[in-house]
């Protein structure tokens, strides 16, 4: 027990300074030994004291840091502030003694209300006021006589704000203030009993001198910026003298000793003397916002960056690795990344850790080191296990230097009813937060994979981005979607802010796509809107959603617009099949909108420069796509949109006005769909490479329009005769436009696989048409017959099958080679 000689001990006694470095593991293990010895009645520690009544929570089982306190102002929920903990947080660490022990703790620092309205622009007279008090503290008029002269005398000091390690590091002759930190407390014991408190005596010393030196510095209310970032002057005062109002407060209350455990920084400000009236007049006139604050899961790749406290750090992974280990740290460690490079399919034995331990400890003796750092562990690693190769060695930095950790919260935490309706459904559908970025498959035929599609779907209509839609490989059906899922804290910020909407995910999700359909500028952004609703279920907005959307294609005669819109539309008619939502009155907005587009799509690809043609022709690729989506009849008295869209193609392609890459671009989708034959797409480009009145440049674009693109390059390969017209043309180009026309060719052929490129050049190098083997032989090209073998062909049929995954209905029996053949070619398509 403390005794009134010792500090902490007694009423009036000096209270006991436990100066730290946040989420220092040597300063957790020095907290709870000073705890441990000194025994007091109540700990107090550095944070908002908004939450007070939280802390039972850090005892329950359920709650596995690293974690974070969240405050965020209730009027506005993108002004919050994060506090995070670690499990070698000396702050964690003293949490956690106290609720073991049922010793009071309690936060001391501004509270949040406070901080949180601290920067606000419309506020800005009220920090005048508190400047100005800060000023009149300074100058010694807050209050009069001897105390006024000391509250002026605590204020005192220069405007200069210096990290304080880098600092020290610099007095002892260090140029890395992590290196110095690991030598002087990290590598130091706590010492025997009764020598607890001297590695706070030390530090606070240190401190001591540094404010005098560079005076009070000049961090703000809230957790503090990071170095070097901009601060507003005087606020370390303001949070110092409500720190020592809370104490004061304490001491009164508890007789057998106080405890406060904060930055290292405030410790000399606290113990100074400075009167009730000064402190209080610091604290006059601080504009306020309501906040609510909460427990949220945090990350260990969150903890390496300068947040929180200000006092983010490089290697979290390390730190925990040296808070967690008993003994032989060093050993530990390299044991446990021989395990991660052995996961990793990379050989690494016993051998390999015990030279690596040995030349970590050659290193640190060579360095005058006490014990080797990650500095030494790091290189002796890359030199051993890695073999010198920096590639291994950044897996181990990810993984275990800074780590993948993510915190857990229990079920208890108060949090938002939008938070707690996400929570019960995640859980439902078992899809846990990681901080590990992930892929999941779904199968939107199955109903749990269908309900977390709708799930992510929603979120992300709230700007809570979970998940990202990526490409799925292994199939190519409406059915598949594939997730690429990252829980980042930041997030449960932005479900504070969608709260705004709903108190569920689809209540909130709807509203908000209402909101934004309204606010929506252009057609596509409605349209996409529409799509993104049929992806997340929405079937309450889809009405509002669609009445503007019919409102605004009506409205708008912008054939370009109306081309960005279609593909979306069209695109959600498919999730009707799968997901099970309606699209009828979807279907008959797409359909007028192409036909709007058959209708105007011909002048509108008239008398177009070069940039309004290229997007003109992306909004053709785009359009036909669209409608052989939509098919012979997509709605009612609409008519058979293919038919007509093929002759709105055999139009632009023979009309003189409009730009050679759209001219050539409908002749390759007329090409494509069978409604032009391979003659006649040769004879459309003889006609234009060949006319004397085509210039240079518009036959390169009209190749650009035809061969460009995926596909291109393979149709130069299969039709030799459309390879000669090129190279005829290209040959014939007079020197003067070569280099007019040279950039357009490079820009088309550039976009080919290499595979058709290195064949393309073949061909060429031997002339288009002339036999690649003798002539004897009758072959074309090396390695194939002059025809097609059909017995051959069908001796692969049952693999080809097997790996298609037909059914037993498309397999052709004896003499059946061709049907089978012709199923394989529709599977193909």
């Amino acid at each position: 027990m403390t005794g009134p000689d010792r500090p902490g001990g007694g009423r009036g006694a000096e209270p006991l300074l436990l100066g730290v470095r946040h989420h220092g593991p040597g300063s957790a293990r020095a907290v709870r030994a000073a705890l441990e010895e000194t025994r007091p009645e109540v700990v107090l520690i550095e944070g908002p004291p908004e939450a007070n009544d939280l802390i039972p929570l850090a005892a329950d089982g359920d709650m596995r840091p690293p974690v974070a306190l969240l405050a965020h102002a209730v009027d506005e929920p993108g002004r919050s502030a994060f506090w995070p903990l670690a499990e070698f947080s000396p702050e964690w660490v003293a949490i956690r003694w106290a609720l073991e022990h049922g010793v009071p703790a309690r936060f001391i620092d501004l509270p949040a209300t406070h901080s949180l309205a601290w920067g606000r622009d419309e506020e800005a007279d009220e920090v005048d006021e508190v400047d100005e008090a800060v000023e009149a503290v300074e100058e010694g008029t807050a209050v009069g006589g001897d105390d006024g002269e000391r509250a002026a005398g605590a204020a005192a000091g220069g405007e200069v704000r210096l990290d304080p390690l880098g600092a020290l590091a610099e007095a002892a002759g260090y140029d890395d203030a992590e290196r110095w930190w690991e030598d002087a407390v990290e590598h130091r014991g706590v010492g025997e009993r009764g020598d607890a408190l001297a590695p706070f005596t030390a530090l606070e010393e240190a401190m001591t001198a540094l404010r005098e030196d560079h005076g009070r510095g000049g961090r703000g209310p809230g957790p503090g910026p990071a170095p070097g970032s901009p601060v507003v002057p005087g606020r370390d005062l303001v949070r110092e003298a409500y720190m020592r109002l809370r104490i004061r407060e304490a001491q009164r209350e508890f007789r057998g000793g106080v405890a406060v455990v904060c930055g290292a920084w405030h410790v000399p400000a606290l113990r100074r003397r400075a009167t009730v009236t000064a402190d209080r007049a610091l604290l006059k006139g601080l504009p306020k916002v309501k906040a609510d604050m909460t427990w949220v899961p945090w990350t260990n790749r969150r903890l390496s960056r300068f947040s929180g406290y200000g006092a983010g750090i490089d290697s979290p992974g390390w730190y925990g690795h040296l808070f967690g280990s008993v003994d032989r740290p060093v050993e530990r460690w390299m044991t446990k990344v021989a395990g991660l490079l052995r996961a990793e399919d990379r050989i690494v034995s016993s051998a390999h850790v015990i030279e690596a331990v040995r030349l970590a400890d050659t290193l640190a003796a060579m360095r005058g080191r006490p014990l080797p750092g990650l500095g030494e562990t790091t290189d002796a690693i890359r030199a051993v296990m890695c073999e010198g190769s920096d590639v291994p060695l950044a897996l181990v930095h990810d993984r275990l230097i800074v780590g993948d950790v993510l915190g857990e919260v229990p079920a208890a935490t108060p949090a938002v009813p939008l938070q707690r309706d996400l929570t019960r459904t995640r859980r439902r559908l078992r899809m846990k937060p990681e901080a590990a970025e992930r892929e999941l498959e779904l199968d939107l035929r199955k109903e749990t994979d269908g309900e977390r599609s709708r799930l992510l779907h929603r979120l992300r209509l709230l700007a809570v981005n979970w998940g990202e839609p990526t490409a799925s490989y292994g199939s190519t059906g409406t059915f598949r979607e594939t997730w690429r899922l990252h829980w980042e804290p930041e997030l449960s910020v932005r479900v504070a802010e969608a709260g705004i909407w709903g108190t569920t995910v689809r209540a909130a999700a709807t509203a908000k796509a209402e909101a934004d359909a309204v606010a929506a500028r252009g057609l596509a952004d409605v349209t996409g809107l529409a799509e993104r609703c049929l992806l997340a279920a929405l079937p309450d907005a889809l009405p509002t959603v669609m009445r503007i959307l019919a409102d605004r294609a009506a409205l708008d005669s912008d054939v370009g617009h109306l081309a960005q819109a279609l593909p979306a539309l069209v695109r959600s008619l498919r999730y009707g099949d799968v997901r099970g939502t309606g699209t009828a009155a979807l279907a008959e907005v797409a359909a007028g909108l192409a036909e709007r587009i058959l209708v105007g799509l011909p002048p509108a690809c008239a008398g177009l420069d070069a940039d309004a043609a290229e997007e003109m022709r992306r909004h053709l690729d785009a359009v036909h796509g669209a409608v052989g989506l939509l098919g012979d009849a997509p709605a009612p008295g609409h008519g058979n949109l293919r038919v007509r869209w093929a002759s709105v193609l055999r139009t632009l392609a023979t009309r003189d006005t409009v730009p050679g890459v759209i001219r050539g671009r409908s002749v390759r989708l007329l090409l494509d769909d069978g409604e032009l034959g391979q003659n006649e797409a040769a004879r459309q480009m003889g006609l234009v490479l060949s006319s004397p009145g085509t210039a240079p440049a518009d036959a390169a674009t009209w190749i650009e329009g035809f061969v460009g693109g995926s596909g291109g390059g393979l149709l130069l390969v299969h039709d030799e005769r459309l390879l000669g017209l090129v190279d005829a043309w290209l040959a014939g180009v007079p020197a003067e436009a070569f280099t007019d026309v040279l950039p357009l060719l490079r820009r088309t052929f550039s976009v080919y696989e290499s595979g058709a490129r290195r064949t393309l050049g073949e061909l060429v190098r031997r002339g288009p048409g002339a036999p690649s083997g003798s002539a004897a032989t009758g072959f074309g090209a090396p390695g194939f017959a002059s025809g097609l073998d059909s017995g051959r062909a069908d001796a692969v049929l049952p693999v080809v099958r097997l790996l298609l995954g037909l059914d037993e209905d498309t397999r052709g029996g004896e003499g059946g080679g061709g049907d089978a053949r012709a199923g394989l070619v529709e599977v193909a398509r």
